[in-house]
């Protein structure tokens, strides 16, 4: 009779729930469980960036995502019930950044205007921070300009609002999302001195590896963005 080698079993069990553990994470990835809602923007070694929209008191799946921040394009009354069925609503205006910890949500659109928003899931194994040591911090230079919205051991969000005509100290960012939240017009004088001309919209979506620039405002109005710095 022909034996089964000690701990294969074992190793074929432990392969099936790893597979059966894939399959459930990717039955409840909110770009599987609803398209409709949910749009990749950038993923990477980092990051994955979602655009979520979803109409007046529409309702979207329950769906798993990792630890994440989530940055309100517009003003937003929204109801979140956890997989343990527990409910709270939260209220938001433009412009604001909430932190989730990783889990499973349903939510529920509670406003008669749509809900635009960007998620920015943390992806759990992230590699560290690649680039150079940061000694030129924006918020030490700038203080006027660059503000600190959120912070934890592993992000940084900055809110700055460069007026007209305005050009920032030469500072540093590490890899980072960068979201645009008005019509402008910079132009970024890098380190090696390359000048990169920057025309953007509101919610538009930039990822950028490590950076040493000095930012000027070009236009009439105030420059806004949300920077989300990974560490």
């Amino acid at each position: 009779m022909t034996k089964t080698r000690p701990g294969l079993a074992a190793i074929w069990a432990a392969a099936a729930m790893a597979a059966l553990v894939v399959c459930t994470a990717a039955a409840q990835d909110p770009l599987q469980v609803s398209p409709d809602h949910y749009k990749l923007a950038i993923d990477n070694d980092w990051v994955r960036v979602l655009r979520v929209t979803a109409g007046p008191h529409e309702k979207l799946p329950m769906h798993a995502q990792p630890a994440s921040l989530i940055l309100f394009l517009a003003d937003a009354r929204v109801k979140l019930t956890d997989a343990a069925g527990h409910a709270r609503e939260i209220t938001r205006k433009a412009g604001e950044v909430a932190y989730s910890d990783a889990g499973r949500f349903a939510e529920e659109n509670l406003s008669d205007k749509p809900l635009a928003a960007v998620l920015v899931e943390l992806k759990p194994n992230a590699p560290k921070n690649s680039g150079p040591p940061i000694t030129l911090d924006p918020t030490k230079s700038d203080p006027e300009h660059v503000t600190v919205e959120f912070e934890n051991a592993r992000v940084r969000v900055l809110h700055t609002v460069l007026p007209p005509h305005i050009k920032d100290p030469m500072h540093e960012h590490p890899h980072y999302v960068v979201v645009y939240l008005t019509d402008l017009h910079t132009t970024m004088a890098l380190a090696n001195g390359k000048l990169i001309d920057n025309v953007r919209h509101p919610g538009e979506i930039a990822w950028r590896d490590y950076m040493k620039h000095s930012t000027e405002n070009m236009g009439d109005r105030d420059a806004v963005e949300i920077q989300f710095e990974l560490k």
